[in-house]
């Protein structure tokens, strides 16, 4: 036992823990574990962030007003195109006629509607001859009773033929008279008949009006422009085919595009409109967009589903619902990489 203790060197002073090489590592493994966690604790209470989220846009379907073959096709597929490019043409012949044939309907509503106008001045000058005949046949009328009342006060000295004479007079004044009155009739609904034809002449020009109307509409239908800037996807249609009201013949994509991020309702408790968010994408991984939150949904993704939930059927089972926030770019679409409605992203919104 005491050769052991006269070999060990009991004069040599003991190395310092700061300086064991082990103990340096472990504590720098510590120090960054203490540095990562702080950063992640502090980056969770500032940051709320979720991988259920996707670009979104407005898509555009595009769709023909009327039938008929496809004459010509503008467009490629995935083609970029400004608003007001001509994407379809539809063949217009048809058309064409069918406009060519309301210009005629209603030249023929006009001649009838000229032809009824120029009867009207006819009519109005018959009436007046009528009315004139009436007061005529009123003045012969009242001479020819005044004249029989004066044979009648003559007594015995009138013969007996001068007052039959003066009564047949009197009866044939009285017919004129009513003769008269009725031609007046006659031509005063003569006017009328003329003026009602003249009303059904102007209906049928103003409904050959609307006729061309319709028809011209339905020809600038056979062309088929683009709504707005964007880019073609889904093309369905090719020269030649017969398309029908309302086929989706293609969908335009515009350029401005936004996020939709389903966050929890555990997430929205300090979630405002305005916040900046920094949305990574994973087509560009190595890349940081900017963007701020717009808007929240009024209502969890669960509640406008086709079959909303029923809670007070069955049993109850509670479960995190996800409410959609619309969060949009602070850039232009067109200012940067492309950026499409579908792509996966993960937005993190600065709540605090």
């Amino acid at each position: 036992m005491e050769m052991d203790r006269v070999d060990q060197p009991s004069g040599t002073p003991k190395r310092p823990l700061y300086k064991n090489p082990r103990f340096i590592l472990l504590f720098l493994i510590l120090l960054a574990g203490a540095v990562f966690g702080l950063r992640y604790y502090l980056h969770a209470r500032l940051v709320e962030s979720t991988d259920d989220a996707f670009i979104e846009a407005h898509v555009v379907q595009i769709s023909p007003k009327v039938a008929g073959h496809v004459a010509e096709v503008r467009v490629k597929d995935n083609q970029e195109v400004k608003k007001g490019d001509l994407l379809v043409a539809i063949d217009p012949r048809d058309f064409e006629v069918r406009l060519a044939q309301a210009h005629a309907e209603e030249a023929a509503a006009r001649g009838k509607l000229r032809q009824a106008e120029s009867q009207l001045p006819v009519a109005r000058a018959n009436l007046g001859q009528a009315e004139a005949e009436v007061q005529v046949a009123e003045t012969n009328a009242a001479q020819r009773e005044a004249d029989l009342k004066r044979v009648e006060r003559l007594g015995e000295l009138a013969s007996r033929k001068e007052v039959d004479d003066a009564v047949a007079a009197v009866r044939t004044a009285r017919a004129q008279l009513t003769a008269a009155r009725r031609r007046m009739a006659g031509a005063n609904a003569q006017v009328a008949y003329t003026e009602s034809q003249i009303r059904t002449a102007q209906a049928d020009v103003n409904q050959a009006a609307v006729a061309i109307q319709q028809a011209d509409l339905q020809l600038t239908y056979t062309r088929l422009f683009a709504p707005e800037e964007g880019r073609v996807t889904r093309k369905s249609v090719e020269p030649g085919v017969y398309v029908q009201p309302g086929q989706a013949l293609m969908a335009l994509v515009p350029r401005q595009v936004w996020v939709v991020a389903n966050f929890k309702e555990t997430q929205l408790t300090d979630m405002r409109p305005g916040q900046p968010v920094e949305i990574r994408v994973d087509a560009y991984p190595d890349q940081v967009f900017k963007g701020h939150v717009d808007s929240i949904q009024a209502g969890s993704g669960a509640r406008f589903s086709l079959l909303p939930p029923e809670n007070a059927t069955g049993n109850f089972v509670k479960v995190v619902q996800r409410f959609p926030v619309k969060i949009v770019f602070d850039r232009p679409n067109d200012a940067g990489p492309f950026l499409a409605p579908g792509m996966s992203v993960q937005p993190e919104v600065r709540v605090r």
